[in-house]
């Protein structure tokens, strides 16, 4: 006899999982959008005074002035993009450079060797260290300067991660069989490594944009890069921080601003990683 069997519906719960995924990517794109489109909702000029220096918030300024008396509201509105932009430029560079330095050090360890001694080296210099060095060696570089310095500061981390996350794959026995059936590197890499390293670099790119904010920030705030009186949010928190006490939303505004950006474009990346690839996000 033959027991009916009810069958289940897996609609529900791909639905609830899609969800789930757009309401921690959701906020992520609206701050991007909001970041990069702010220019040009600001209220007032970002370098036209319209209040007393640190002014409390009312009337035409629901933040406040700044040390200026400048709109503590319209200079946070258009101190992101150059923060946003520069930190997704430098986070597509460092994924893709170590996921192609990584897949080669699996492929070929001897040159894999020379790669990891290479990055033991450069993991040794503090980050503010490596900006002030290439930004002061590169004075007239502004915000390549900065590209670069995060760049070279941010592969050696991320390709031993890659590195380490391709060495099972490069040993599996499909591309072993590639290999021994005459197909070049560059294959391997591309068609046979990366496509199955796709969890962990997208959670990578995700901890590599944080990494990037605080690097690009942590420059803004050593007026390395974006120099007075442009609007950028770590130089608001420099040029600010005398008068906290005064107008405490003329720091507090761009600081909650870069750590929201930071934390949800983290979430988002996460949210994004497949579900057949998340035993691997835990070890970045």
């Amino acid at each position: 006899m033959t027991v009916p069997t009810t069958a289940v519906n897996p609609l529900p719960a791909v639905r609830r999982s899609r969800r789930r995924v757009a309401l921690r990517v959701l906020p992520a794109l609206l701050l991007t959008a909001l970041a990069l489109a702010g220019p040009w909702f600001v209220p007032h000029a970002i370098d036209a005074p319209v209040t007393a220096p640190y002014a409390e918030p009312g009337g035409d300024a629901p933040f406040g002035g700044d040390q200026l008396g400048r709109d503590v509201l319209s200079r946070v509105l258009a101190g992101g993009r150059e923060l946003v932009v520069t930190s997704l430029l430098v986070a597509v560079l460092v994924t893709a450079v170590a996921a192609v330095l990584g897949a080669v050090s699996a492929l070929r360890p001897a040159v894999g060797r020379i790669v990891e001694r290479t990055a033991d080296v450069l993991m040794l210099l503090p980050a503010v260290l490596g900006i002030l060095l290439v930004t002061l060696s590169w004075p007239d570089g502004g915000r390549l300067a900065v590209v670069t310095a995060a760049v070279v500061l941010g592969v050696p981390y991320a390709v031993r991660l890659v590195a380490g996350a391709a060495a099972p794959v490069a040993a599996s026995g499909y591309v072993e069989a590639a290999a021994v059936g005459g197909e070049r590197l560059w294959h391997l890499v591309v068609r046979e490594v990366l496509p199955n390293l796709r969890a962990t670099l997208l959670a990578l790119f995700g901890l590599r944009f944080v990494a990037a904010v605080y690097l690009v920030a942590t420059a803004g705030f050593l007026q390395v890069g974006p120099q007075p009186p442009a609007a950028d949010w770590a130089l608001m928190i420099r040029e600010n921080s005398a008068g906290i006490l005064l107008n405490p939303w003329a720091v507090l505004a761009p600081s909650i601003a870069i750590g929201l950006l930071a934390m949800s474009v983290n979430l988002a990346a996460a949210a994004l990683v497949p579900a057949t690839g998340r035993k691997a996000v835990p070890a970045l």
